[in-house]
């Protein structure tokens, strides 16, 4: 199946719940949904599609809102969908139910960005230490590093 017979299929199946379907280059698919639409338009993608494997799931901090984007991989192409979350009340669905794999990507977007997946089966820390301060998030824009005084063994005061 070629990337525009996927392109159209995808209009037909999904509808007016597709927001954006783009298709810039060669087996690279883009599909934007609003967040009450992405379980769904998952669902579709591992049943019709066959886009089972969820490569990884990556973020955006666009200012006002937060993108984020479930990249998946089939024999026949790649399709990312595209979704976004006020920055205000970052909130999405977990599609665990539907891809278990994704628990650990979910983990990490609520850890790093600050946005809360609901449903996700196990919300608890992944990479930042367990002292880490409650409602600071290393990926958003707004954080700033504060790089702790070197102390060097010996060394002058």
């Amino acid at each position: 199946m070629s990337d525009t017979e996927i392109v159209e299929r995808l209009k037909g199946d999904l509808g007016a719940r597709a927001l954006e379907i783009a298709n810039p280059d060669r087996r690279r698919i883009f599909l934007k949904v609003a967040p009450a639409d992405l379980v769904a338009a998952v669902t579709l993608l591992r049943d019709r599609y066959d886009c089972a494997f969820l490569s990884t799931i990556s973020g955006l901090d666009a200012g006002e809102a937060f993108e984020v984007l479930y990249h998946f991989a089939s024999p026949v192409t790649t399709i990312h969908v595209r979704t976004a979350t006020p920055r205000s009340d970052p909130r999405l669905p977990s599609i665990c139910a539907v891809i278990p794999g994704a628990v650990l990507y979910e983990r990490e977007i609520q850890e790093m960005f600050g946005i809360v997946v609901d449903g996700i089966p196990d919300g608890r820390r992944l990479n930042l230490p367990d002292d880490w301060p409650d409602g600071v998030f290393p990926m958003r824009k707004d954080w700033k590093h504060v790089r702790p005084e070197e102390v060097i063994p010996g060394g002058k005061p």
